[in-house]
């Protein structure tokens, strides 16, 4: 189970709709190691909603692609951007594909105002030319429930199973399978609240 501190959240990284929760950009250490079966955490930060504690969602490694193989995957059409539709819509993550010798990035959260490539965004984003998809996962944005303390202070080493810092912390199987029951006993599953960012939305200087 990897851990990690989710700062925003827009529905985008993670993007959890149209039925499948992707990780297609940032985190790019996450997207490297996690295996098929692998559970990943996004856990609240302190600053801004003050959701520390809270969890924003989690999901199962169900396969891994490539950014061509996603984006010419046609379960995933849904997820490329549409700039003039739903928040859902705008905010898709299905952004990249090789173009040659080089990326093309579509417009979306990720390039500039304009729709210009934007250069860094790439470059961190295809570093690592693998996208993580899950069938069995929940969303819970702005829903997002309080962790139970008994996973905030585990074991005689008091562990944590969120991250209390940026990049990702590994947590130990029994923490995992501790933080894996309490999820299952909730019995929520898919997206169960909107994006903490969706009600800020400002549309975007075109």
């Amino acid at each position: 189970m990897y851990s990690y501190i989710v700062k925003r959240d827009y529905g985008f990284a993670p993007n959890p709709f149209f039925g499948f929760c992707t990780l297609a950009t940032c985190k790019p250490k996450i997207r490297t190691k996690a295996s098929i079966g692998d559970w990943i955490w996004g856990t609240g930060a302190a600053t801004g909603y003050q959701l520390r504690g809270h969890l924003i969602y989690a999901m199962k490694v169900a396969e891994t692609l490539s950014f061509t193989e996603y984006w010419n995957d046609p379960r995933f059409a849904a997820k490329k951007p549409l700039l003039n539709g739903s928040l859902k819509q705008l905010y898709g993550d299905n952004i990249y594909h090789r173009r040659g010798s080089g990326w093309f990035q579509a417009d979306s959260h990720h390039s500039h105002d304009n729709g210009r490539l934007n250069q860094a965004n790439t470059e961190r984003d295809t570093g690592v030319d693998r996208i993580l998809v899950s069938t069995h996962f929940v969303y819970f944005g702005r829903e997002a429930p309080q962790i139970p303390q008994s996973l905030r202070h585990f074991g005689s080493a008091g562990e944590d199973v969120c991250h209390s810092r940026q990049g990702h912390r590994i947590v130990s199987t029994a923490l995992a399978h501790s933080a894996l029951r309490w999820l299952e006993s909730m019995d929520l599953w898919g997206v169960q609240g909107q994006p903490l960012e969706f009600s800020k939305h400002r549309p975007r200087t075109r």
